[in-house]
């Protein structure tokens, strides 16, 4: 069932910071700290002699929710001692999480900067998303991302900068400032470095050495680490090193948790981009609880040629459905988090009179309503999603049987609906309100081109398959940026719903006849930043029992 709930986008720019402006504590150098300094790759040198400085930046970003209350904190530390010189942390107010890390590396780079802006600097974060983005072996496509990346990229010349993944037990002191700015927030306050007790928390430089941070000698060049963190994300990757999309999240489906909850024993070390704040208890016990498993095979459903297909056999009501909707997949074997996923909780509408006929009904026939049976489906549908609570918006397609299944749900939910074309019925022109067998019977060339090429259209001028995937990969893509971290319910039909499930598993066009869609049944998918997608759940239907 669909992921935990998360909270609305923020609509602050990310990039504004006049209502929180960064606060820098510096701290006094180490005794001889600064004497002999080795710059990456290029062992030790006399600093009174021209040397390059080198500075280690540790960052971090959370948000409580996605997006959520959020905070950053970064600590520049001296690369030889491990000592730190420059605290920063800020509350930015709701933000996503992923905007907080990025928050937190740049506020961390510019401390740097204003110590020393010709110094060569080694980031390292917690956060695989920023550190595999930053070092260019992931695509940044996220359109908050981007000017946040790009900024990074020019605090410092390039060349000048690497960066290291390291677990979230590494990552302490940064962690501890933007708990402490988030705090800070929560109380109407701005973090005030006087009050800081991060640097004595996380264990100062002792502490940190202890923990195995690479300072100094100790710490790996750029090259080193970058090959490390290579070899991490590879470490990551299932079978045959493929990324698999369904383990981008510590916890599947719940939005992604940030430095505000890290703190603690029972915190994970080395969880990547996990569930938000206030859903990180919750998910961590949703691990342990089944989903919903494959079992048997789905009912009829109009416009759609049938095949053996499994349906989702649940543990049923109460706690267990509860915790069902909390995660939907444990955790797989892929790379690592690429943050909340936008996740689609697909509806198809519930019975019309031309249900049970199995006739074809498109957008091109003649728009039936719901029946009797339809509308107590939609009631069922929209009690279930109700007690799990995990639906923040819902979207319909513009035909009456789905505008009317949608309004059912969003009234239980308190909810609007919003209409969305693209989500509109494949149109089957001249065979529209007929059966399979009255189609063959009035025209079996059209209807054997059909079967046999996505490309071929229904008699009378009808919509092609393709047509219908080149739309409905154009409105997933549109919803994935519009809903980016959050749950949404599309309301919509046989075609459409099997076409987001075709594309979010890379098969062929003719796997449509391979799947058999049930009025009134869920079906879930969740797109990643990276375009990379999972498919959780399929045509579920225990609801209606």
């Amino acid at each position: 069932m669909p992921p935990g709930a998360g909270h609305h986008r923020a609509e602050r720019d990310p990039l504004d910071g006049a209502r929180h402006r960064r606060t820098l504590r510096e701290l006094p150098p180490h005794p001889g700290a600064h004497g002999r300094l080795r710059a990456v790759g290029a062992g030790s040198v006399d600093a009174s002699a021209g040397a390059v400085r080198e500075f280690v930046v540790e960052a971090d970003g959370g948000s409580r929710g996605n997006p959520g209350p959020a905070g950053y904190g970064a600590v520049v530390l001296d690369a030889a001692s491990g000592e730190s010189l420059v605290e920063a942390a800020e509350y930015l107010g709701v933000v996503t999480n992923n905007v907080a890390e990025y928050r937190g590396l740049l506020a961390g780079l510019r401390a740097a900067r204003e110590l020393d802006p010709d110094a060569r600097v080694h980031v390292r974060m917690d956060s695989k998303l920023v550190v595999e983005q930053m070092s260019g072996r992931w695509k940044i496509k996220h359109p908050d991302m981007k000017p946040l990346a790009a900024e990074a990229a020019r605090v410092f010349p390039p060349g000048r900068v690497t960066y290291e993944w390291i677990p979230r037990a590494e990552n302490k002191h940064a962690d501890r400032l933007a708990n402490e700015a988030m705090d800070a927030g929560a109380r109407g306050e701005r973090w005030s470095s006087a009050d800081s007790t991060a640097e004595l928390d996380a264990g100062g430089a002792a502490g940190r050495r202890a923990r195995g941070a690479r300072t100094g000698d100790e710490r790996e060049t750029g090259a080193a680490a970058d090959e490390r963190a290579a070899q991490a994300v590879r470490a990551g990757a299932g079978a045959g090193g493929t990324p698999s999309p369904s383990s981008r999240a510590g916890t599947e489906g719940a939005p992604r948790a940030g430095a505000g909850e890290r703190v603690g024993p029972t915190a994970p070390a080395d969880d990547e981009d996990a569930p938000s704040t206030s859903a990180r208890a919750d998910a961590e016990r949703a691990r342990t609880g089944a989903v919903a498993d494959a079992a048997r095979a789905g009912g009829g459903a109009e416009g759609s040629r049938t095949g053996a297909v499994a349906e989702s056999s649940r543990a049923g009501a109460g706690e267990a459905d509860v915790r069902a909707a909390r995660t939907v997949a444990s955790p797989g074997w892929g790379p690592p988090d690429m943050g909340a996923p936008a996740t689609f909780v697909l509806l198809r509408h519930g019975e019309t009179p031309l249900t049970p006929q199995k006739r074809f009904s498109g957008s091109g026939g003649s728009d039936p309503s719901l029946s009797s049976v339809g509308r107590e489906q939609a009631e069922r549908v929209a009690a279930s999603l109700a007690r799990r609570g995990t639906i923040q918006a819902v979207v319909a397609s513009p035909l009456a049987r789905t505008r009317e299944t949608a309004g059912i749900v969003a009234a239980r939910l308190g909810l609007e609906v919003t209409v969305e074309e693209g989500l509109r019925e494949t149109d089957f022109g001249a065979w529209e309100g007929l059966t399979f067998g009255e189609v063959r019977e009035r025209y079996p060339a059209d209807l054997d081109a059909w079967l046999a090429s996505p490309d071929a259209r229904p008699t009378g001028g009808g919509e092609s398959f393709a047509a219908t995937g080149a739309r409905v990969a154009a409105t997933r893509d549109k919803l994935v940026s519009a809903y980016a971290g959050r749950t949404v319910l599309l309301v919509s039909h046989v075609t459409p719903i099997k076409t987001f499930l075709r594309l979010a598993l890379g098969a062929p066009p003719e796997s449509l006849f391979r799947m058999e869609l049930s009025a009134a049944s869920l079906s879930v998918v969740a797109h990643y930043a990276d375009g990379g997608a999972s498919v959780r759940l399929f045509n579920e239907t225990s609801h209606l029992r």
